[in-house]
């Protein structure tokens, strides 16, 4: 009964280590802003994508700013949208080049390959990274700090790509508070043409009231954090 229960132990460490939120052994990240300021931070993974501009338009109806971690194969494919994400003054950050878990290896290559590609598309290099499926490995905090990216998880995840607009939106309201970094996705890996509208309700379901109990959206960077 032992056994079983210490390799249980030993597989649940684990797993807190690559993927916990708050996780630092692989390099610290940020998952939260200062819990005694009123602001929320809207976060997009996967993008570009053909749906990312009726997601922006929503964001302008609500002036909410966000910030996208864009995958450098769908810049690549459409850099025209994700020129319009900083144009519209939204902040993006690296993803990677094609949304790899990095457990396999390669992050210099899949992480170096995306930031100079973003660093063309917008004109400035990002200084955000968030690894795909939230899994950081040996060798990533290295290769952050070469880039001088930091890394950004989430203090509540939608799961946006499986559950309907309503459930997302209640799941994001269970997790909402001051300081809050919100996880969402305006792409599908590099599916083209992903559908997204389980993401766009939730955003418009969850906007207005936020906004009416006196929150505001910030990008991460711009997040207050606690000293």
């Amino acid at each position: 009964m032992l056994l079983p229960l210490a390799v249980a132990g030993v597989v649940g460490a684990a797993a807190w280590a690559v993927r916990g939120r708050s996780s630092a052994v692989f390099g610290p990240s940020v998952w939260r802003g200062d819990p005694a300021v009123k602001a929320i931070a809207l976060t997009f993974d996967d993008g570009p994508s053909e749906s990312t501009p009726a997601l922006l338009d929503l964001l302008d109806r609500h002036g909410a700013k966000a910030t996208f971690f864009q995958v450098g194969r769908n810049v690549e494919r459409l850099p025209d949208v994700a020129r319009e994400v900083s144009r519209r003054g939204h902040e993006t950050g690296n993803h990677t080049w094609s949304h790899r878990m990095l457990v396999r290896g390669g992050a210099e290559e899949e992480v170096s390959r995306a930031q100079d590609l973003l660093a063309r598309v917008h004109g400035v290099p990002p200084r955000l990274f968030r690894a795909p499926y939230g899994v950081r490995w040996f060798g990533l905090q290295s290769t952050l700090a070469r880039h001088g990216l930091a890394s950004v998880m989430w203090t509540t995840i939608g799961r946006d790509w499986t559950l309907t607009g309503g459930e997302v939106a209640r799941r994001l309201e269970r997790g909402i508070g001051p300081g809050a970094i919100l996880c969402l996705h305006d792409g599908r890996e590099l599916t083209p043409r992903p559908d997204i509208r389980a993401t766009v309700q939730a955003v418009e379901a969850i906007l207005p009231g936020l906004a009416s109990i006196g929150y505001n959206f910030e990008t991460v960077s711009n997040l207050r954090y606690a000293r």
